[in-house]
């Protein structure tokens, strides 16, 4: 059988066999490679291959080759440099079995592989396994070799072999590692069948049942089989509450919107959980906008873990998006100290880390109004891939500082590598606009690109909602379902066209379809979650509404969400809780555009 390319290619993977052989001055090199690699392979049974004084010294040593036996070899060498592997691999296989040596035997397997004749060399493993059964580096090459031809189902038996081989101490470790052997291959319901009749035997096992479970439970995940992964998570968890292998497979089932999952991943966090997990669990909660659940996960790992820098980086953005604007930046001169103290070359991602450290950092001095501050930290900036983002710091500030013509000259003299780069330039400057209550001027620049970006609907989303600032209600409805006809999944423009509607009183039931609608892609948004309250409110609903903006606001403090909030609790006569509500939402945003819009409609100094 003559392996095709991509098979050929995964099968040395799978096997890590290389060899080259080269022509020139072939004599003296293949006696090396004879005398080096099978004179010591052939070294007589009881004694040591080490390097010995005699042999360190140049003294001569007595190998176990006779003169046929190393002729047959150096007639096999020369066969593979000649483009014979037929031929050698034929030879070098027969020596093989005559001497019963592994290293001949591996010999025959790399000839093959470099052939890239599959069945051969699953002979020779087959015949090393035969000639000694005991060994485990053959059952591997056994195992490799038919996971690179793609013949699951007769990987059984080597399966078993492989952890029936390992040491007690070590089988749980070997159980563990048994789906990295199937991680190349496509069809993985068919893998998932070979390990789980492999680890039957020890699954109710007290010593090995949390590893087979935690392995089957991988199987499964990788093979979609996300109830079955959860069964095998939960029983691995049973079996050992500390099992970390139930974590991850929690984790990603999490990760996959599996709520059950989450139960499981909860109490692995009980115990002595591993920073990573923590920092996994973390991100998904952030994903959710489950923000307050998140910072609980990263108090936790900088607790435990004072030297986490990923951990302080992502507590200081979050405290910052939340206002907390002194714990921010104590957060983030954490994550710089270790970061900058760690090493002189440091890995991109720790570079990456400063970067976003560096500009949270201006965006606290920004917010003080110590601009030149701000500036000193965009300085420290120097990488072009990040030019984009660092000048469009810049030129908030500048437009702090009246000078907004300038910031907008700033972000369009940036040179402009990718049409990615383009776009970035023209979002910036429409942001730039929209902080600074320039709708029009940001309608026309996004409307202009959209244009010529067919298909961006996050452009069109934009467009959107500075049609609404600008009171052009009726093209925004336009561009928001032409959003959802386009991308179904698109969570904001659901969201976004049922609290117009709501704001305005208008088709109230389609409002509260296209919002439940929204939290159906995106549960928990509590910014959607919000929009929901706000339907139940202008639908008379005062208790349903105050549950789910009270739930809102928990989830994430926001000064808009405060302001609904406030408002309800004023309807419904708890003045005093609006006026503590409100107090809040100030103290958050006292510039929020719906909270100062509300305090002043309703006539309200908090």
């Amino acid at each position: 059988m003559r392996l095709k390319p991509h098979q050929f290619q995964a099968l040395q993977n799978q096997t890590s066999l290389t060899f080259r052989a080269k022509r020139h001055g072939f004599a003296l090199g293949l006696c090396v490679a004879v005398s080096g690699v099978f004179a010591q392979a052939l070294t007589p049974p009881g004694t040591s291959a080490a390097i010995t004084p005699a042999a360190a010294s140049g003294a001569a040593t007595n190998s176990a080759l006779d003169s046929e036996l190393f002729y047959q070899l150096m007639l096999g060498e020369l066969n593979v440099t000649d483009g014979e592997p037929g031929t050698a691999y034929s030879l070098i296989l027969d020596a093989a079995r005559k001497t019963r040596d592994p290293k001949l035997y591996e010999r025959a397997i790399r000839v093959a592989l470099q052939a890239r004749s599959g069945e051969p060399a699953l002979q020779a493993a087959r015949a090393w396994k035969q000639a000694l059964p005991t060994s485990r580096e053959a059952n591997r090459y056994v195992l490799q070799v038919l996971l690179g031809l793609n013949r699951v189902g007769e990987t059984l038996e080597p399966v078993k072999s492989e952890i029936a081989a390992s040491a007690p101490a070590d089988r749980a470790e070997t159980i563990a590692a048994v789906p990295v052997f199937f991680a190349r291959l496509t069809d993985k319901k068919a893998a998932t069948g070979i390990v789980e009749q492999a680890l039957a035997m020890y699954l109710d096992s007290p010593q090995y049942g949390s590893a087979a479970w935690g392995a089957i439970g991988r199987m499964r995940l990788d093979a979609a089989d996300f109830t079955g992964a959860l069964e095998a998570a939960s029983k691995a968890q049973a079996a050992d509450a500390t099992a970390e292998s139930a974590a991850y497979i929690a984790l990603s089932l999490v990760g996959s919107k599996v709520p059950k999952a989450e139960k499981i991943l909860r109490k692995y966090l009980q115990g002595n959980a591993k920073a990573e997990v923590r920092m996994d669990y973390a991100r998904i909660l952030l994903d959710a906008q489950r923000y307050a659940e998140a910072a609980e996960q990263l108090r936790l790992v900088t607790t435990d873990q004072p030297d986490h820098p990923q951990a302080w980086l992502i507590k200081g953005t979050l405290e910052l998006q939340d206002k907390k604007t002194d714990a921010a930046e104590k957060s983030l001169k954490r994550h710089m100290e270790i970061t900058q103290g760690a090493s002189s070359s440091r890995s991109t991602e720790s570079n990456r880390g400063l970067v976003q450290a560096y500009l949270s950092m201006a965006q606290i001095a920004e917010q003080r109004k110590d601009f030149v501050q701000a500036e000193s930290w965009l300085q420290r900036i120097d990488n072009a891939d990040d030019m984009i983002i660092a000048q469009s710091r810049r030129a908030a500030i500048l437009a702090k500082q009246g000078r907004l013509e300038d910031a907008r000259r700033l972000l369009r003299n940036l040179p402009e590598k990718t049409p990615e780069d383009a776009r970035q330039k023209v979002m910036a400057e429409v942001q730039l606009l929209r902080d600074n209550k320039q709708y029009k001027s940001a309608y026309e620049l996004v409307a202009e690109k959209a244009k010529v970006s067919q298909g961006d609907h996050e452009l069109l989303y934009d467009q959107a909602m500075l049609a609404e600032k600008l009171g052009r209600l009726d093209e925004m409805e336009r561009l928001l379902r032409a959003i959802i006809a386009a991308k179904p999944d698109y969570q904001h423009a659901y969201n976004a066209l049922g609290y117009s509607l709501a704001e305005r009183k208008l088709r109230l039931p389609e409002a509260r379809a296209l919002i439940l609608k929204a939290l159906e892609l995106a549960p928990n948004d509590p910014f959607i979650t919000d929009s929901l309250g706000w339907v139940e409110f202008q639908s008379g609903n005062l208790p349903e509404a105050l549950r789910i903006l009270q739930g809102a606001f928990e989830s994430k403090p926001d000064a808009e969400i405060a302001a609904h909030l406030g408002e309800v609790l004023w309807v419904s006569g708890k003045r005093e809780q609006a006026l503590t509500v409100w107090r809040e939402g100030v103290a958050l945003n006292a510039e929020s555009e719906t909270l100062v819009e509300t305090l002043k409609r309703l006539r309200v100094k908090p």
